[in-house]
């Protein structure tokens, strides 16, 4: 896999002001969903009408369930469920609706994906501000494969500017925030 580390002005943050080298995976192209049919049809031997019509089926179940609070399993794959990020408030007369800054689909990758993934070679091309390649890194680290919502407090992702302000992390269950004792009050989180 390939991943470009390029170096950019840091606007908020405790970096703010400086260059840093950020990093982000290259995506080689999308594939269309037709490309992906076919490819489907071919391994399983079946029509492509038929996986056509078994993918807009599955696609629809998903969508279904996944807006209505359940957590769906995708082979292969993982899960997915439905989160949000919210702001967080001390008093239970002020939580309202409003609250909610954004609602997301939050993905859980299967562990045979996670094995897969931690297995994989990176490749990384670094560019300074000019674009400029500067330096080619191939991975040498054991492939820890990490979900965003478990870092730890000694590593430092990207800022994300959405993040600023006092806000509570994601909740599957459509809740907010944490519990009054200061846990996740999501159990998969």
């Amino acid at each position: 896999m390939k991943v470009k580390a390029k170096e950019k002005l840091q606007k908020i943050g405790k970096y703010a002001g400086t260059y840093r080298y950020v990093m982000m995976p290259e995506i080689y192209s999308l594939l269309t969903q037709d490309k992906v049919i076919r490819e489907a049809a071919l391994r399983s031997g079946v029509s492509q009408g038929v996986m056509q019509a078994c993918w807009d089926a599955a696609g629809e179940v998903i969508k279904a369930w996944a807006t209505e609070g359940h957590s769906v399993a995708l082979p292969g794959l993982g899960t997915m469920r439905f989160g949000l990020r919210a702001y967080s408030v001390a008093d239970v007369n002020d939580v309202k609706s409003s609250l909610i800054k954004t609602r997301r689909i939050i993905f859980t990758p299967d562990t045979d994906l996670k094995s897969e993934l931690s297995s994989a070679t990176i490749q990384i091309t670094c560019y300074d501000r000019n674009g400029e390649e500067v330096k080619r890194v191939t991975s040498t680290d054991p492939g820890t494969v990490e979900d965003t919502e478990e870092l730890t407090p000694d590593q430092e992702p990207t800022p994300d500017p959405s993040l600023e302000g006092g806000e509570s992390g994601d909740t599957g269950n459509g809740g907010g925030g944490t519990t009054p004792s200061g846990g996740d009050d999501d159990p998969e989180n």
